[in-house]
């Protein structure tokens, strides 16, 4: 590489990251690649499958092999903000209030099945994805950096969900489907947790300071003018298309941009290629857009007009 991104070490301890998770859920290295791209390009994942596909195993994978601090919230009705955030507790020794952290501050946050939380609680976590801190009762509270939000969501049970809002939709870097195994893997998993769970023999293959020095050297990672040009163009087309009625926003180019940085990074190069954006289209952009009622009827999916917008613009020389 020319500018020398990924060194050797480097190189190594990222393939010992990826073989670690493998381990653990086997036949997902797509899967398990776009959750690198976006833990290296410091956005948070959404998973929405259906149960027992190993959406909460990949996290704890994925944070023990960081030795990150990791907190697991499992969202119900009747869950409160403060129950994230965390809250003052009054001591009647001496009538003093003293704060009382909440999970969030972790370096890993898992939000498990999310849309089963109130909007007001669901809202508990925007500035945290987009800013790294939260306000509580007034004041300023920095979480660890770097701060990652794994949130789960089950697509087939919506009796008592709330929908997320396209606003918080809009903090999620990516939106992965880990979908079910084949029928090989499948039978392996098996044998594999015949005696022990792979994830006890999970071991620390990279640090939290070594996943910051990686996420500014994704920021240097070099994208022509010509390539940016075609980025926004494919946004762009989000915000005209007649199937949709909601495209992506300048903060979603913003993150696309650093998905694709990410995305080249990990693939060992130190600049930018269209395959790069057209990879990462199909996984940051769907869940930022909202079809019209005619799409709806159609059956037409929004990962479906994402790759029509893709096959139509022109792909700079």
């Amino acid at each position: 590489m020319g500018g020398e991104l990924l060194t050797t070490s480097r190189s190594e301890k990222l393939e010992a990251l990826r073989k670690s998770l493998s381990a653990v859920i086997r036949g997902k290295d797509e899967t398990i690649e776009i959750l690198l791209i976006a833990l290296f390009a410091g956005g948070s994942v959404l998973m929405e499958d259906v149960p027992g596909v190993g959406k909460t195993t990949l996290a704890k994978a994925l944070a023990r092999s960081l030795d990150a601090e990791f907190r697991r919230v499992q969202f119900t009705p009747d869950l409160l903000p403060s129950d994230i955030l965390g809250s003052s507790v009054y001591s009647p020794k001496d009538g003093s209030f003293t704060f009382k952290k909440g999970p969030i501050f972790c370096s890993i946050l898992l939000a498990d099945e999310i849309n089963r939380a109130s909007p007001r609680t669901q809202s508990a976590l925007l500035e945290s994805m987009s800013e790294g801190q939260a306000t509580i009762e007034g004041v300023r509270h920095h979480l660890p950096s770097p701060f990652l939000v794994l949130a789960t969501q089950n697509p087939v049970d919506f009796h008592g969900t709330y929908p997320l809002p396209e606003a918080q939709l809009d903090r999620f870097l990516v939106q992965l489907h880990v979908g079910y195994p084949e029928p090989d893997m499948e039978i392996e998993m098996l044998y594999d947790r015949a005696v022990t769970l792979p994830i006890n023999s999970v071991e620390i293959v990279m640090t939290m300071e070594e996943v910051t020095e990686i996420q500014k050297s994704v920021r240097e990672v070099q994208m022509e003018r010509s390539l940016a040009r075609y980025l926004v163009d494919l946004v762009s087309e989000t915000r005209t298309h007649p199937m949709l009625k909601l495209g992506v926003s300048p903060r979603g180019s913003l993150m696309f941009f650093r998905a694709v940085q990410s995305a080249a990074y990990l693939a060992g190069r130190d600049f930018v290629i269209p395959d790069d954006i057209q990879k990462m289209a199909q996984h940051v952009l769907p869940h930022r857009l909202s079809l019209t009622p005619k799409a709806r009827y159609g059956s037409l999916t929004r990962l479906q007009v994402v790759q029509q917008i893709v096959s139509e613009v022109p792909v700079p020389v």
